[in-house]
Protein backbone atom coordinates (compact mmCIF):
# COMPACT_ATOMS: atom_id res chain seq x y z
CA UNK A 1 0.00 0.00 0.00
CA UNK A 2 1.52 3.86 -1.17
CA UNK A 3 2.06 6.55 1.33
CA UNK A 4 -0.86 8.42 -0.21
CA UNK A 5 -3.15 5.52 0.30
CA UNK A 6 -2.44 5.13 3.78
CA UNK A 7 -2.48 9.03 4.80
CA UNK A 8 -5.66 9.51 2.73
CA UNK A 9 -7.36 6.30 5.28
CA UNK A 10 -6.37 8.19 8.22
CA UNK A 11 -7.94 11.31 6.93
CA UNK A 12 -5.21 13.18 5.53
CA UNK A 13 -5.45 14.95 2.04
CA UNK A 14 -2.88 16.28 -0.35
CA UNK A 15 -2.94 19.94 -0.70
CA UNK A 16 -1.41 22.37 -3.55
CA UNK A 17 -0.40 25.80 -2.66
CA UNK A 18 -1.84 28.54 -4.97
CA UNK A 19 -0.45 32.15 -5.03
CA UNK A 20 -3.09 35.30 -4.89
CA UNK A 21 -2.68 39.26 -5.00
CA UNK A 22 -4.61 41.63 -4.69
CA UNK A 23 -3.36 44.62 -6.73
CA UNK A 24 -5.12 47.68 -7.16
CA UNK A 25 -4.91 48.82 -10.75
CA UNK A 26 -5.22 45.07 -11.73
CA UNK A 27 -8.04 43.66 -9.59
CA UNK A 28 -7.00 40.20 -7.91
CA UNK A 29 -4.65 37.84 -9.49
CA UNK A 30 -4.24 34.13 -9.40
CA UNK A 31 -0.78 32.82 -10.50
CA UNK A 32 1.68 29.73 -10.68
CA UNK A 33 5.01 29.84 -11.76
CA UNK A 34 7.89 27.44 -12.96
CA UNK A 35 10.74 28.16 -10.47
CA UNK A 36 13.33 26.18 -12.39
CA UNK A 37 12.23 27.53 -16.04
CA UNK A 38 11.48 31.38 -14.37
CA UNK A 39 8.23 31.72 -16.57
CA UNK A 40 4.33 31.73 -15.75
CA UNK A 41 2.85 28.57 -16.10
CA UNK A 42 -0.61 29.81 -15.29
CA UNK A 43 -2.24 32.91 -14.63
CA UNK A 44 -5.71 34.32 -14.41
CA UNK A 45 -7.32 37.77 -13.25
CA UNK A 46 -10.39 39.20 -12.19
CA UNK A 47 -11.23 43.08 -11.79
CA UNK A 48 -11.83 43.72 -8.20
CA UNK A 49 -12.13 47.40 -6.65
CA UNK A 50 -9.79 48.44 -3.34
CA UNK A 51 -10.58 51.05 -1.41
CA UNK A 52 -7.15 53.13 -0.95
CA UNK A 53 -8.34 55.59 1.37
CA UNK A 54 -9.15 52.70 3.85
CA UNK A 55 -6.51 50.11 2.66
CA UNK A 56 -9.46 47.75 2.39
CA UNK A 57 -11.40 44.94 -0.29
CA UNK A 58 -14.70 47.01 -1.35
CA UNK A 59 -16.86 44.36 -1.38
CA UNK A 60 -15.43 40.64 0.30
CA UNK A 61 -18.35 38.52 -0.85
CA UNK A 62 -17.14 40.33 -4.87
CA UNK A 63 -13.69 38.90 -3.81
CA UNK A 64 -15.19 35.88 -2.92
CA UNK A 65 -16.37 35.29 -6.24
CA UNK A 66 -13.78 36.21 -8.07
CA UNK A 67 -11.59 33.52 -5.98
CA UNK A 68 -14.71 30.85 -7.05
CA UNK A 69 -14.09 31.98 -10.91
CA UNK A 70 -10.40 31.91 -10.83
CA UNK A 71 -10.32 28.32 -9.69
CA UNK A 72 -12.56 27.17 -12.28
CA UNK A 73 -11.00 28.87 -14.83
CA UNK A 74 -7.79 27.26 -14.01
CA UNK A 75 -9.04 24.03 -12.98
CA UNK A 76 -7.79 24.01 -9.36
CA UNK A 77 -8.84 22.23 -6.47
CA UNK A 78 -10.21 24.60 -4.15
CA UNK A 79 -9.45 22.27 -1.33
CA UNK A 80 -5.91 23.98 -1.74
CA UNK A 81 -3.49 26.30 0.70
CA UNK A 82 -4.08 30.22 -0.63
CA UNK A 83 -0.97 32.43 0.06
CA UNK A 84 -2.25 36.26 -0.61
CA UNK A 85 -0.32 39.31 -1.23
CA UNK A 86 -2.12 42.50 0.07
CA UNK A 87 -1.47 46.14 -1.07
CA UNK A 88 1.28 47.46 1.76
CA UNK A 89 -1.13 49.63 5.00
CA UNK A 90 1.93 50.92 7.14
CA UNK A 91 5.94 50.25 7.09
CA UNK A 92 8.07 51.98 10.00
CA UNK A 93 11.14 51.02 11.67
CA UNK A 94 12.15 51.54 15.27
CA UNK A 95 15.21 51.02 17.94
CA UNK A 96 13.95 49.16 20.76
CA UNK A 97 16.65 47.76 23.50
CA UNK A 98 18.22 44.61 23.52
CA UNK A 99 17.07 43.15 26.13
CA UNK A 100 13.44 43.00 25.79
CA UNK A 101 11.31 40.22 25.34
CA UNK A 102 9.40 39.32 21.95
CA UNK A 103 5.83 40.07 23.86
CA UNK A 104 7.43 43.69 25.27
CA UNK A 105 8.18 44.37 21.61
CA UNK A 106 4.93 43.28 20.23
CA UNK A 107 3.37 45.40 23.14
CA UNK A 108 5.45 48.81 22.06
CA UNK A 109 5.48 47.97 18.17
CA UNK A 110 1.11 47.84 18.30
CA UNK A 111 1.11 51.28 20.59
CA UNK A 112 3.57 52.81 17.68
CA UNK A 113 1.47 51.23 15.26
CA UNK A 114 -2.06 52.89 16.48
CA UNK A 115 -0.96 56.38 16.43
CA UNK A 116 -2.20 55.62 11.96
CA UNK A 117 -5.18 57.21 11.29
CA UNK A 118 -6.56 53.92 9.79
CA UNK A 119 -5.90 51.87 13.28
CA UNK A 120 -7.10 54.48 15.61
CA UNK A 121 -10.50 52.98 14.12
CA UNK A 122 -9.31 48.93 13.61
CA UNK A 123 -7.20 46.63 15.49
CA UNK A 124 -4.05 45.86 14.08
CA UNK A 125 -2.44 42.94 12.97
CA UNK A 126 1.26 43.45 13.54
CA UNK A 127 4.50 41.66 11.71
CA UNK A 128 8.10 42.68 12.63
CA UNK A 129 11.67 40.98 12.26
CA UNK A 130 14.98 42.77 12.59
CA UNK A 131 17.00 44.61 10.53
CA UNK A 132 19.74 43.02 9.00
CA UNK A 133 23.27 43.96 11.03
CA UNK A 134 21.79 46.95 12.23
CA UNK A 135 22.71 46.65 16.11
CA UNK A 136 23.86 49.59 18.20
CA UNK A 137 24.93 49.01 21.58
CA UNK A 138 22.39 48.21 23.70
CA UNK A 139 19.36 49.03 20.94
CA UNK A 140 18.44 47.04 17.68
CA UNK A 141 16.69 48.86 14.55
CA UNK A 142 13.58 46.35 13.64
CA UNK A 143 10.88 47.29 10.57
CA UNK A 144 7.35 46.70 11.52
CA UNK A 145 4.88 46.81 9.27
CA UNK A 146 0.91 46.25 9.96
CA UNK A 147 -2.61 45.43 8.64
CA UNK A 148 -5.99 45.48 9.58
CA UNK A 149 -7.31 42.59 11.93
CA UNK A 150 -10.77 42.60 10.46
CA UNK A 151 -9.69 42.45 7.13
CA UNK A 152 -7.53 38.90 7.16
CA UNK A 153 -10.50 37.88 9.27
CA UNK A 154 -12.97 38.58 6.46
CA UNK A 155 -10.76 37.16 3.43
CA UNK A 156 -9.74 34.21 5.65
CA UNK A 157 -14.01 33.67 6.22
CA UNK A 158 -14.45 34.28 2.85
CA UNK A 159 -11.87 31.03 1.56
CA UNK A 160 -13.26 28.57 4.39
CA UNK A 161 -16.69 28.93 3.12
CA UNK A 162 -15.17 28.21 -0.53
CA UNK A 163 -12.96 25.15 1.22
CA UNK A 164 -9.77 26.81 0.83
CA UNK A 165 -6.98 27.48 3.66
CA UNK A 166 -5.53 31.01 3.91
CA UNK A 167 -2.06 29.68 4.76
CA UNK A 168 -0.27 33.42 4.49
CA UNK A 169 -0.50 36.89 4.12
CA UNK A 170 2.39 38.86 2.65
CA UNK A 171 2.77 42.84 1.63
CA UNK A 172 3.59 44.19 -1.63
CA UNK A 173 6.56 45.76 -0.89
CA UNK A 174 8.92 42.82 -0.24
CA UNK A 175 6.72 40.99 -2.86
CA UNK A 176 8.17 43.62 -5.25
CA UNK A 177 11.35 43.38 -4.23
CA UNK A 178 10.78 39.73 -4.61
CA UNK A 179 10.06 40.09 -8.12
CA UNK A 180 12.83 42.43 -9.02
CA UNK A 181 15.34 39.90 -7.49
CA UNK A 182 14.18 36.64 -9.14
CA UNK A 183 13.55 38.24 -12.26
CA UNK A 184 17.31 40.01 -12.56
CA UNK A 185 15.83 43.67 -13.57
CA UNK A 186 17.35 44.52 -10.60
CA UNK A 187 20.47 42.35 -10.22
CA UNK A 188 23.15 45.47 -10.48
CA UNK A 189 21.15 47.40 -7.34
CA UNK A 190 20.84 43.97 -5.42
CA UNK A 191 24.81 43.45 -5.23
CA UNK A 192 26.35 43.65 -1.71
CA UNK A 193 27.67 47.20 -0.86
CA UNK A 194 25.62 48.98 -3.59
CA UNK A 195 22.85 51.05 -2.36
CA UNK A 196 20.30 51.89 -4.27
CA UNK A 197 16.50 53.67 -4.03
CA UNK A 198 13.68 52.14 -5.01
CA UNK A 199 10.75 54.73 -5.65
CA UNK A 200 7.23 53.40 -5.74
CA UNK A 201 4.56 55.61 -7.45
CA UNK A 202 0.94 54.78 -6.30
CA UNK A 203 -2.68 56.55 -6.49
CA UNK A 204 -2.46 57.81 -3.02
CA UNK A 205 1.58 59.74 -3.14
CA UNK A 206 5.02 58.16 -3.51
CA UNK A 207 7.73 56.44 -1.56
CA UNK A 208 11.19 55.80 -1.17
CA UNK A 209 12.79 52.32 -0.03
CA UNK A 210 16.47 52.76 1.11
CA UNK A 211 18.82 49.67 0.57
CA UNK A 212 22.03 48.32 0.33
CA UNK A 213 21.79 45.35 -2.22
CA UNK A 214 18.78 43.31 -0.63
CA UNK A 215 18.27 44.47 2.65
CA UNK A 216 16.39 47.69 3.68
CA UNK A 217 18.11 50.38 5.72
CA UNK A 218 15.42 53.06 5.96
CA UNK A 219 12.12 53.98 4.60
CA UNK A 220 9.89 57.33 3.66
CA UNK A 221 6.34 58.12 2.66
CA UNK A 222 4.92 60.49 0.95
CA UNK A 223 1.22 61.24 0.28
CA UNK A 224 0.41 63.36 -2.61
CA UNK A 225 -3.31 64.05 -4.10
CA UNK A 226 -2.22 62.50 -7.92
CA UNK A 227 -5.83 62.54 -8.70
CA UNK A 228 -6.02 66.11 -8.56
CA UNK A 229 -3.64 66.66 -10.79
CA UNK A 230 -3.74 67.64 -14.81
CA UNK A 231 -1.62 67.19 -17.30
CA UNK A 232 2.23 67.56 -16.59
CA UNK A 233 1.28 68.79 -13.55
CA UNK A 234 1.71 65.55 -11.44
CA UNK A 235 5.54 65.44 -12.74
CA UNK A 236 6.30 68.97 -11.81
CA UNK A 237 4.73 68.25 -8.41
CA UNK A 238 6.95 64.50 -7.66
CA UNK A 239 9.51 66.25 -9.04
CA UNK A 240 9.83 69.16 -6.36
CA UNK A 241 8.91 66.94 -4.04
CA UNK A 242 11.03 63.82 -4.78
CA UNK A 243 14.32 66.46 -5.36
CA UNK A 244 14.44 67.73 -1.85
CA UNK A 245 13.53 63.63 -0.06
CA UNK A 246 16.28 61.84 -1.97
CA UNK A 247 19.03 64.45 -1.07
CA UNK A 248 18.19 62.77 2.43
CA UNK A 249 19.02 59.46 0.87
CA UNK A 250 22.46 59.41 -1.28
CA UNK A 251 22.59 56.18 -3.23
CA UNK A 252 24.38 54.76 -6.58
CA UNK A 253 21.49 53.54 -7.94
CA UNK A 254 17.60 54.99 -8.37
CA UNK A 255 14.57 52.52 -9.64
CA UNK A 256 11.31 54.15 -10.09
CA UNK A 257 8.49 51.90 -10.44
CA UNK A 258 4.76 53.64 -11.06
CA UNK A 259 1.85 51.40 -10.13
CA UNK A 260 -0.43 54.20 -11.32
CA UNK A 261 -1.29 54.85 -14.83
CA UNK A 262 -1.63 58.80 -14.04
CA UNK A 263 1.99 58.62 -13.92
CA UNK A 264 4.88 56.81 -16.40
CA UNK A 265 8.26 56.23 -14.81
CA UNK A 266 9.74 56.70 -17.97
CA UNK A 267 8.68 60.55 -17.90
CA UNK A 268 9.14 61.02 -14.41
CA UNK A 269 13.34 59.38 -14.97
CA UNK A 270 13.35 61.80 -17.59
CA UNK A 271 12.15 64.63 -15.81
CA UNK A 272 13.52 63.83 -12.13
CA UNK A 273 17.07 65.78 -11.34
CA UNK A 274 19.42 63.00 -9.58
CA UNK A 275 23.24 62.07 -9.22
CA UNK A 276 21.85 58.62 -9.47
CA UNK A 277 21.52 56.54 -12.12
CA UNK A 278 18.62 56.16 -13.09
CA UNK A 279 16.16 52.88 -14.19
CA UNK A 280 12.65 52.71 -14.20
CA UNK A 281 9.89 49.86 -14.88
CA UNK A 282 6.15 50.23 -15.89
CA UNK A 283 3.76 48.27 -13.36
CA UNK A 284 0.96 49.77 -14.77
CA UNK A 285 -0.60 50.57 -18.51
CA UNK A 286 2.55 51.90 -20.09
CA UNK A 287 3.85 48.42 -19.66
CA UNK A 288 5.81 47.64 -22.80
CA UNK A 289 7.44 44.14 -21.73
CA UNK A 290 6.58 41.43 -19.44
CA UNK A 291 8.76 40.90 -16.75
CA UNK A 292 9.05 37.29 -16.87
CA UNK A 293 8.12 35.01 -19.92
CA UNK A 294 4.85 33.14 -20.25
CA UNK A 295 3.34 30.09 -21.30
CA UNK A 296 1.62 29.93 -24.73
CA UNK A 297 -1.72 29.23 -23.14
CA UNK A 298 -1.45 32.96 -21.56
CA UNK A 299 -2.98 35.48 -23.81
CA UNK A 300 -0.61 38.74 -24.49
CA UNK A 301 -3.66 41.13 -23.22
CA UNK A 302 -3.77 38.78 -20.01
CA UNK A 303 0.15 38.45 -19.74
CA UNK A 304 0.05 42.62 -19.95
CA UNK A 305 -1.55 42.58 -16.54
CA UNK A 306 0.62 40.12 -14.95
CA UNK A 307 1.82 42.63 -11.89
CA UNK A 308 5.18 42.52 -9.62
CA UNK A 309 3.12 41.96 -6.62
CA UNK A 310 1.58 38.60 -8.42
CA UNK A 311 5.69 37.35 -9.62
CA UNK A 312 7.03 38.31 -5.62
CA UNK A 313 4.18 36.43 -3.94
CA UNK A 314 4.48 33.30 -6.44
CA UNK A 315 8.08 33.00 -5.75
CA UNK A 316 7.86 32.07 -2.32
CA UNK A 317 10.80 31.11 -0.29
CA UNK A 318 13.06 30.52 -3.65
CA UNK A 319 14.04 34.23 -3.00
CA UNK A 320 15.57 34.89 0.19
CA UNK A 321 15.02 38.88 1.82
CA UNK A 322 16.67 40.03 4.93
CA UNK A 323 13.24 42.06 6.04
CA UNK A 324 9.56 39.68 5.30
CA UNK A 325 6.48 40.08 6.94
CA UNK A 326 3.70 37.16 7.39
CA UNK A 327 0.53 38.48 9.05
CA UNK A 328 -0.43 34.59 9.70
CA UNK A 329 2.08 33.34 11.21
CA UNK A 330 2.31 33.60 15.14
CA UNK A 331 5.78 32.48 16.09
CA UNK A 332 8.41 34.39 17.90
CA UNK A 333 9.63 37.80 16.15
CA UNK A 334 7.54 37.77 13.41
CA UNK A 335 4.07 38.92 15.16
CA UNK A 336 0.68 38.02 13.43
CA UNK A 337 -2.85 36.36 13.39
CA UNK A 338 -2.70 33.43 16.44
CA UNK A 339 -3.70 30.30 14.15
CA UNK A 340 -7.27 28.17 15.05
CA UNK A 341 -6.32 25.01 17.13
CA UNK A 342 -9.48 23.49 15.34
CA UNK A 343 -7.87 23.98 11.95
CA UNK A 344 -5.89 21.79 9.77
CA UNK A 345 -2.09 21.64 10.14
CA UNK A 346 0.09 21.30 6.48
CA UNK A 347 2.45 18.74 6.89
CA UNK A 348 5.30 18.15 4.16
CA UNK A 349 6.85 14.51 3.52
CA UNK A 350 9.27 14.34 0.76
CA UNK A 351 7.80 15.55 -2.38
CA UNK A 352 3.91 15.59 -0.95
CA UNK A 353 2.03 18.03 0.88
CA UNK A 354 -0.87 17.21 3.56
CA UNK A 355 -2.97 19.05 5.53
CA UNK A 356 -4.38 16.57 8.82
CA UNK A 357 -7.16 17.52 10.78
CA UNK A 358 -7.17 16.96 14.25
CA UNK A 359 -8.95 13.63 14.46
CA UNK A 360 -6.31 12.68 11.74
CA UNK A 361 -3.52 13.58 13.60
CA UNK A 362 -5.17 11.85 16.54
CA UNK A 363 -5.28 8.48 14.45
CA UNK A 364 -1.78 8.66 13.51
CA UNK A 365 -0.26 8.94 16.83
CA UNK A 366 -2.49 5.73 17.81
CA UNK A 367 -1.05 4.42 14.54
CA UNK A 368 2.86 5.43 15.86
CA UNK A 369 2.04 4.28 19.51
CA UNK A 370 1.03 0.40 18.01
CA UNK A 371 4.21 -0.08 15.83
CA UNK A 372 6.61 1.94 18.76
CA UNK A 373 4.61 0.82 21.94
CA UNK A 374 7.30 0.40 24.34
CA UNK A 375 9.86 2.79 23.22
CA UNK A 376 7.30 5.53 23.20
CA UNK A 377 5.61 4.44 26.05
CA UNK A 378 8.67 5.26 27.94
CA UNK A 379 9.07 8.39 26.50
CA UNK A 380 5.70 9.72 27.27
CA UNK A 381 6.23 9.18 30.53
CA UNK A 382 9.72 10.71 30.82
CA UNK A 383 8.81 14.01 28.57
CA UNK A 384 6.32 15.85 30.65
CA UNK A 385 8.74 15.61 33.67
CA UNK A 386 11.64 16.54 31.62
CA UNK A 387 8.87 19.39 30.03
CA UNK A 388 7.75 20.33 33.58
CA UNK A 389 11.37 20.92 34.81
CA UNK A 390 12.07 23.11 31.88
CA UNK A 391 8.73 24.92 32.20
CA UNK A 392 9.68 25.57 35.70
CA UNK A 393 13.15 26.73 34.86
CA UNK A 394 11.38 29.08 32.11
CA UNK A 395 9.46 30.89 34.21
CA UNK A 396 11.98 31.71 36.52
CA UNK A 397 14.04 33.25 33.95
CA UNK A 398 10.76 34.60 32.60
CA UNK A 399 10.44 36.25 36.07
CA UNK A 400 13.96 37.43 36.40
CA UNK A 401 13.49 39.34 32.68
CA UNK A 402 10.90 40.76 33.92
CA UNK A 403 12.84 42.30 36.80
CA UNK A 404 15.15 43.37 34.54
CA UNK A 405 12.96 44.76 32.15
CA UNK A 406 11.56 47.00 34.94
CA UNK A 407 14.83 48.15 36.48
CA UNK A 408 15.55 49.28 33.05
CA UNK A 409 12.41 51.32 32.70
CA UNK A 410 13.19 52.58 36.27
CA UNK A 411 16.98 53.76 34.99
CA UNK A 412 15.70 54.90 31.85
CA UNK A 413 12.79 56.99 33.41
CA UNK A 414 15.65 58.55 35.70
CA UNK A 415 17.98 59.50 33.02
CA UNK A 416 14.69 61.38 31.41
CA UNK A 417 13.70 62.88 34.56
CA UNK A 418 17.50 64.29 34.74
CA UNK A 419 17.93 64.96 31.08
CA UNK A 420 15.07 66.06 28.89
CA UNK A 421 17.65 67.13 25.99
CA UNK A 422 16.15 64.45 22.91
CA UNK A 423 19.41 64.96 20.43
CA UNK A 424 17.65 62.51 17.94
CA UNK A 425 14.44 64.53 18.59
CA UNK A 426 15.86 67.94 17.92
CA UNK A 427 18.11 67.07 15.01
CA UNK A 428 14.83 65.35 13.28
CA UNK A 429 12.71 68.60 14.22
CA UNK A 430 16.01 70.84 13.02
CA UNK A 431 15.58 68.46 9.90
CA UNK A 432 12.19 69.24 9.38
CA UNK A 433 11.87 72.80 9.82
CA UNK A 434 14.71 72.85 7.61
CA UNK A 435 13.07 71.14 4.39
CA UNK A 436 10.41 72.97 4.77
CA UNK A 437 11.72 76.55 4.74
CA UNK A 438 14.16 75.29 1.49
CA UNK A 439 11.00 73.93 -0.15
CA UNK A 440 9.40 76.99 0.11
CA UNK A 441 12.83 79.53 -1.11
CA UNK A 442 12.84 76.72 -4.14
CA UNK A 443 9.29 77.24 -4.94
CA UNK A 444 9.78 81.30 -4.69
CA UNK A 445 12.58 81.55 -6.51
CA UNK A 446 11.31 79.34 -9.77
CA UNK A 447 7.37 80.85 -9.63
CA UNK A 448 7.90 84.95 -9.51
CA UNK A 449 6.78 86.59 -12.73
CA UNK A 450 8.72 89.36 -13.95
CA UNK A 451 6.48 92.38 -13.25
CA UNK A 452 5.43 90.58 -9.96
CA UNK A 453 7.71 92.71 -7.34
CA UNK A 454 8.00 90.89 -3.29
CA UNK A 455 7.87 93.34 -0.60
CA UNK A 456 7.63 90.75 2.53
CA UNK A 457 8.32 86.74 2.66
CA UNK A 458 8.19 84.40 5.96
CA UNK A 459 8.51 81.34 6.45
CA UNK A 460 8.14 79.90 10.05
CA UNK A 461 9.34 76.52 11.56
CA UNK A 462 5.84 75.31 12.34
CA UNK A 463 5.04 75.44 7.82
CA UNK A 464 3.67 78.66 8.13
CA UNK A 465 4.20 81.28 4.74
CA UNK A 466 3.35 84.88 4.35
CA UNK A 467 4.10 86.75 1.14
CA UNK A 468 3.11 90.25 0.38
CA UNK A 469 4.00 91.72 -3.35
CA UNK A 470 3.31 93.88 -5.88
CA UNK A 471 2.40 93.84 -9.11
CA UNK A 472 0.62 96.37 -12.30
CA UNK A 473 -1.00 93.46 -13.77
CA UNK A 474 -3.57 91.11 -11.57
CA UNK A 475 -3.04 88.36 -14.63
CA UNK A 476 0.77 87.88 -12.84
CA UNK A 477 -0.50 87.81 -9.66
CA UNK A 478 -2.91 85.31 -10.25
CA UNK A 479 0.01 83.06 -12.40
CA UNK A 480 2.71 83.25 -9.10
CA UNK A 481 -0.04 82.15 -6.80
CA UNK A 482 -0.67 79.36 -9.21
CA UNK A 483 2.61 78.64 -9.26
CA UNK A 484 3.44 78.44 -5.47
CA UNK A 485 0.28 75.98 -4.98
CA UNK A 486 1.91 74.12 -7.52
CA UNK A 487 4.98 73.91 -6.01
CA UNK A 488 3.89 73.84 -2.62
CA UNK A 489 1.13 71.06 -2.68
CA UNK A 490 0.96 70.54 1.18
CA UNK A 491 0.72 73.77 2.76
CA UNK A 492 -2.49 74.89 1.81
CA UNK A 493 -1.78 78.18 0.25
CA UNK A 494 -4.91 81.15 -0.42
CA UNK A 495 -4.44 84.73 -1.71
CA UNK A 496 -5.84 86.39 1.22
CA UNK A 497 -5.67 90.18 -0.40
CA UNK A 498 -5.77 91.55 -3.08
CA UNK A 499 -6.68 95.28 -3.92
CA UNK A 500 -5.81 98.31 -5.02
CA UNK A 501 -2.57 100.03 -3.79
CA UNK A 502 -3.09 103.82 -2.25
CA UNK A 503 -1.84 105.68 0.03
CA UNK A 504 -5.03 108.00 1.03
CA UNK A 505 -8.98 107.95 0.45
CA UNK A 506 -8.45 110.54 -2.22
CA UNK A 507 -5.85 108.37 -3.90
CA UNK A 508 -8.31 105.49 -3.85
CA UNK A 509 -11.17 107.42 -5.21
CA UNK A 510 -9.83 109.27 -7.83
CA UNK A 511 -8.16 107.30 -11.03
CA UNK A 512 -5.72 108.49 -13.25
CA UNK A 513 -6.43 107.27 -16.79
CA UNK A 514 -2.22 107.94 -17.83
CA UNK A 515 -0.98 106.31 -14.76
CA UNK A 516 -0.80 102.16 -14.15
CA UNK A 517 -2.41 100.61 -11.53
CA UNK A 518 -0.64 99.00 -8.88
CA UNK A 519 -1.99 96.49 -6.96
CA UNK A 520 -1.25 95.02 -3.50
CA UNK A 521 -1.35 91.56 -2.54
CA UNK A 522 -1.03 88.63 0.31
CA UNK A 523 -0.52 85.55 -0.29
CA UNK A 524 -0.49 82.86 3.09
CA UNK A 525 -1.46 79.76 4.37
CA UNK A 526 -1.88 81.60 8.14
CA UNK A 527 -5.24 81.66 9.91
CA UNK A 528 -6.57 85.54 10.18
CA UNK A 529 -5.66 85.56 13.77
CA UNK A 530 -2.43 84.52 13.13
CA UNK A 531 -2.00 86.91 10.61
CA UNK A 532 -3.08 90.00 12.98
CA UNK A 533 -0.38 88.90 15.79
CA UNK A 534 1.79 88.81 13.08
CA UNK A 535 1.04 92.48 12.01
CA UNK A 536 0.78 93.39 15.44
CA UNK A 537 4.47 91.95 16.25
CA UNK A 538 5.83 93.31 12.97
CA UNK A 539 4.34 96.86 14.23
CA UNK A 540 5.82 96.76 17.75
CA UNK A 541 9.35 95.83 16.04
CA UNK A 542 8.64 98.74 14.05
CA UNK A 543 7.98 101.59 16.88
CA UNK A 544 10.60 100.18 18.82
CA UNK A 545 13.04 100.88 15.79
CA UNK A 546 11.76 104.39 15.70
CA UNK A 547 11.94 104.89 19.29
CA UNK A 548 15.75 103.70 18.63
CA UNK A 549 16.92 105.68 16.09
CA UNK A 550 15.51 109.12 17.96
CA UNK A 551 17.02 108.16 20.84
CA UNK A 552 20.50 108.04 19.41
CA UNK A 553 19.77 111.20 17.38
CA UNK A 554 19.19 112.35 21.00
CA UNK A 555 22.20 111.28 22.38
CA UNK A 556 24.30 112.93 19.33
CA UNK A 557 22.67 116.21 20.21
Amino acid sequence: MSLENILSQLGVGSKDTVYLSVTPGVGLELIQLDIQSRTVKNYAYRPLEYNESLREITDIEAFKNAVNELFEELKINLKSNVVLNLPMVLLGSKELPLLLGDDAIQEALTSEVEQSYIFKRYEPVVSWCDSNNMQAGDSRKLFYSAVQKNVIEDIKNALTELGITLAGVEMSLTSILKALAFSGLAEEQMKDNVSWNLMLITPSGYSICSLVGKTIVDYYDEPLAIKSFEGDEIYNAINASAQITLMSYPANYLYIISETDMVSAELLAKRLQTDSIVNYLENNSFKKQDVLPVSLEILEDTAHKISLEAIGIAVGSNIAMPVKFNFMVSSTGEGGVKEDPNEPVHVVLGANEFDISPNAARNVALLIAVIVIAPVLAAFIAIPMFAQQKQTQLDDTKAKLEQTNAEIKRIQDEQNRANDFDVNAEIKKVMTNNRSKLMGYSALGEAVPKKVFLTYFTAADDGNFDIKGESDNVEDIYVFFKNMKDSLISTQLRLHKLEMKSDSVDEAVTIDPNQPTAYEFEITNMSTAALNRLEKALAEKAKQAAEGKGDDKKDKK
